[in-house]
């Protein structure tokens, strides 16, 4: 029987450490050691999935292949490890309840009282073990998000307290990362902040195995020294992960402090084979060593909070490098786009991108920002309700439709050009009830799409309700817009493009889910090689 091995990451002092590039790095190295891994993430809010969540609040909503809307720090572990992952990689304290009161009501706990252990703890370890169970992977990673203390991580520790005392030592441990902060007054950096999530940590029962100390200066022997008597672990199991200039350098400078071989040591695996991180160093030598630059406008509703936007920065990261072009964005609030600024707020642009986004606000300023990029001739990308935007504007404007909009945001519209898809119009609910996962796209060949992925079928992720309206299809392209992608099986338009534009591409779908450092994603590479042409005139 295949004997999984279960890597914790908890998180002390303060939240947003950076928990998940961690565990990604050190999935990265185990990987690179010729290790098969995972990585799950417990998020211990009570709503099912951030699907319905507002992206001011908890950042993009990251949607696999088997349509879960998930975290986006499973955008982070795809990208590092070049592998899909599932709903299976992102548990829920919702999803936890939901099931457990779900198993009350059928009766399977008849005649027993219901509570937090051991009916919700044996779900949550059912949960973390789902993944091992297939026996594809050697290791499991789970990140357990929030911080030590907070009362909704109780019942995740518990369980992780239980998992250790079951599996046994050789078979799981703890990573827990600590913030070491440095006080200028004093000149020197503080182990109290450490010491005191250690200690709170070890009152749940649970002694964490490795300490990996985030910090901005350099980690003394005599503080990891420190560290380790006051927090019962040895020296060389107190890591530093000092701040990088990307997160792609913390694979480089977690190997440099041994975490992938102290990991290996616990769990008493052979640590013979070095990583070796070709490809990845290749892709982050041309990334910090760019020959040229391009500025890309990003036209959203959430850009005060660039954390909405993740995939699409990093596939533009992946893209640039690729094309060894530094992509500088321009974050640009559609709201804040008027028929007097348009000019001003767009000039000097090589790229425009109007990105996803849901509801009506926001929404004019979008199909200004379409507008310019169609008659300026600059290379544009519309993702998902950009793509909807970029139909709108040309039957506006091109086929003079005045009251050509979204029946998502005005009901009534005479025209409707986007509308609710079929298959929704009978939907109440809203969470977890969109078009979500991987669906089929055929390509026509001569397309500016074909072109850039070299193939006719394609396969992407979804997260829609609204579709471009047939009805409207055959006076579009005599206009000039062709539909270049569809879904062989709907019918559905999954794909615009303007031949005679330079660079004009409309994705129903979000490319941005399924780009990593060893397979940038197409689209994103294409567009970006456009808006260099663009830059050189």
């Amino acid at each position: 029987m295949h004997n999984t091995k279960y890597v914790f990451v908890t998180g002390g002092v303060t939240s947003s450490l950076g928990k998940g590039i961690i565990a990604a790095s050190l999935a990265k190295l185990l990987q690179e050691r010729g290790y098969s891994v995972t990585i799950q993430k417990l998020d211990p809010y009570i709503n099912i999935d951030p699907g319905t969540l507002n992206p001011y609040e908890h950042g993009e909503c990251y949607v696999t292949d088997d349509g879960a809307e998930t975290d986006l720090d499973l955008g982070h572990y795809e990208r590092f490890l070049n592998i899909p992952t599932s709903q299976a990689n992102n548990v829920t304290t919702g999803r936890i309840y939901q099931s457990v009161i779900d198993k009350e009501r059928k009766g399977e706990f008849l005649g027993k009282t219901v509570q937090v252990i051991p009916h919700i703890t044996d779900e949550i370890k059912h949960r973390i073990q789902l993944l091992g169970e297939t026996g594809d992977y050697d290791i499991i990673i789970t990140e357990i998000g929030g911080t030590v203390g907070d009362i909704e991580s109780l019942p995740y520790v518990e369980s992780v307290r239980q998992l250790l005392w079951e599996k046994g030592e050789e078979n799981a441990i703890v990573i827990h990362l600590t913030l070491v902060p440095y006080l200028a007054a004093a000149g020197e950096l503080k182990t109290k902040p450490t010491q005191h999530s250690v200690k709170m940590l070890m009152q749940s029962g649970v002694s964490p195995d490795i300490l990996v100390c985030r910090t901005e200066h350099e980690i003394s022997d005599e503080i990891k020294h420190k560290l380790a008597l006051f927090c019962n672990v040895k020296k060389e199991d107190v890591i530093q992960s000092i701040d990088a200039e990307t997160i792609y350098d913390v694979p480089n400078l977690m190997f440099e402090e041994g975490l992938d071989k102290v990991v290996l040591g616990k769990l008493k695996l052979s640590s013979e084979k070095q990583p070796e991180l070709i490809a990845w160093n290749n892709f982050i030598q041309k990334h910090k060593n760019p020959t040229s630059e391009v500025e890309i406008g990003l036209i959203g509703k959430y850009v005060e909070l660039r954390d909405s936007y993740k995939s699409i920065s990093e596939a533009f990261i992946h893209a640039g490098s690729t094309n060894e072009t530094k992509v500088k964005i321009r974050w640009i609030h559609s709201e804040s786009l008027t028929p007097k600024n348009v000019e001003k707020k767009l000039t000097g642009l090589n790229g425009i991108l109007v990105a996803p986004g849901f509801g009506d606000r926001g929404i004019e300023g979008k199909i200004k920002a379409v507008k310019y990029a169609r008659e300026q001739q600059i290379p544009f990308f519309g993702i998902c309700l950009g793509m909807q935007m970029a139909v709108i504007e040309f039957a506006r404007n091109v086929l003079n439709l005045e009251d050509a909009f979204s029946t998502e945001m005005k009901k009534n519209c005479k025209s409707p050009v986007i509308n609710l898809m079929e298959s929704q119009k009978k939907i109440t609910k809203k969470g977890g009830t969109m078009r979500l996962g991987a669906w089929d796209c055929t390509l026509s060949e001569g397309s500016k799409t074909f072109a850039a992925y070299q193939t006719a079928s394609i396969s992407e992720r979804h997260r829609h309700r609204f579709e471009f309206n047939n009805s409207y299809l055959k006076a579009i392209e005599r206009a000039g817009m062709k539909a270049t992608g569809i879904n062989p099986k709907t019918g559905l338009v999954e794909v615009i493009e303007i031949p005679d534009h330079p660079w004009f591409v409309g994705v129903q779908y979000h490319p941005e889910y399924k780009s990593t450092v060893l397979n940038p994603h197409p689209l994103f590479v294409d567009f970006i090689k456009a808006a260099l042409k663009q830059s050189k005139g």
